[in-house]
């Protein structure tokens, strides 16, 4: 078990909403999430289920129109000062990792970010201890600036490096990325570059500052499949060498598989399964969650045609009463009409939101073929 020194990140009933001319959009409500050290969650869901509006709230980069109506996101960092720093910063350099027991407890600092003030959080979070990973580079990158500068640009802002060390340090996160001759690359321009070597600095410059949580949204849409497998190898690998913890923002369930420890299933703004990558893949619960598991192309399958989630994700602009995925549910039942289920405990790692779970509730299973699927997946991974 994890001790609470473990815990990075704690999302509590996390509500935000969006002011239109057409009304509030409720793009998130409720969303619970725990994030421990070294460890990789996965949220995935529909576009506009709320996913990357929840690690933007977790940023402090929400829009200007969107507005946390309730709930807690706390960050537990390290928090040192002169001498103490600088021997972190040693110890880092030496094993990539800070152990919590070389740490007295007044330098663990926990603050609640929906209660920082911008200037607070753009100093002291924002790039620093909680940095972020786009899914298109070149909206990411500046391309009136060498690679060079944008990767220093954070360690000169953060901690007034000097700027030769920061020019050594860039040319060594551009080795840690895997690109070759970085002494060249620290001159160049973005456009001189392929689209995979542009995800390669968008990475190193979110490392720059040695954040503790890395978040990736979507972070190899853009990119051809070869590629896509060497950035997610390269994120692990780069996480196991500094002991970060990561949040993947992704719709593929592939990517989910390759990377995650735990998944968090979003739909229309709330959690509705959160579990082991295991728990979530070979014993699903929610029927939503069948469904996104039944829509991954399946190359053993003797069908011709992808199977589709029927209807489509309620309008957020609207009043939602009941159960959100109920007018798409084939297994709804009457009180998903009126009133919204609670996250029901399948075991200490599983948990879905679905009247289905509850003891009174019949008992209805997958399909046939997501059933015969799954089996032939945990046999291939050898899990009983």
């Amino acid at each position: 078990m994890k001790n609470k020194r473990d815990l990075v990140l704690k999302i509590r009933d996390l509500d935000i909403s969006f002011k239109t001319d057409n009304g509030d959009v409720k793009a998130v409500r409720g969303v619970d999430l725990n994030l421990h050290r070294g460890e990789t969650i996965a949220i995935v869901g529909e576009s506009g289920s709320g996913k990357s509006v929840t690690t933007k709230a977790i940023m402090g980069i929400l829009a200007s129109n969107g507005k946390i109506n309730n709930g807690t996101i706390e960050f537990t960092h390290y928090d040192l000062h002169g001498d103490r720093l600088k021997e972190a910063q040693e110890i880092y350099r030496e094993n990539g990792t800070i152990h919590s027991d070389w740490l007295h407890p007044d330098e663990i600092k926990t603050v609640d970010i929906t209660k920082m003030n911008k200037k607070y959080l753009q100093k002291e979070i924002r790039g620093r201890r909680i940095a972020m990973v786009f899914q298109d580079p070149m909206t990411s990158l500046d391309p009136t600036m060498t690679i060079g500068k944008q990767i220093m640009e954070a360690m000169l802002f953060h901690y007034n490096t000097p700027k030769e060390e920061a020019w050594k340090k860039a040319v060594e996160l551009l080795e840690l990325v895997g690109i070759t001759n970085p002494e060249k690359r620290m001159k160049n321009y973005p456009h001189q570059l392929s689209g995979g070597m542009r995800q390669r600095i968008v990475i190193a410059i979110a490392l720059s500052c040695d954040p503790e949580v890395l978040i990736c949204d979507e972070p190899t849409t853009a990119l051809d499949v070869t590629i896509q497998a060497k950035i997610l190898e390269l994120i692990k690998d780069i996480q196991k060498k500094k002991d970060l913890s990561v949040i993947y923002i992704t719709h593929d369930l592939g990517v989910v598989a390759k990377v995650a420890d735990f998944v968090n299933v979003m739909y229309a703004g709330r959690i509705i399964e959160s579990g082991t990558v295991n728990d979530i893949f070979y014993d699903p619960k929610h029927p939503y969650t069948w469904g996104l598991l039944a829509s991954m192309p399946d190359v053993d399958s003797t069908s011709d045609e992808l199977y589709t989630i029927p209807g489509t994700p309620p309008n957020l602009l609207h009043n939602i009463q009941g159960d959100a995925f109920a007018p798409r549910n084939r297994h709804a039942l009457k009180i998903d009409q009126k009133i919204a289920p609670p996250m029901f405990k399948i075991s200490d790692t599983h948990k879905v939101a679905s009247w289905l779970m509850a003891p009174q509730a019949p008992s209805v299973e997958m399909a046939p073929s997501l059933k015969k699927r799954i089996e032939r997946m945990k046999k291939e991974a050898n899990i009983e």
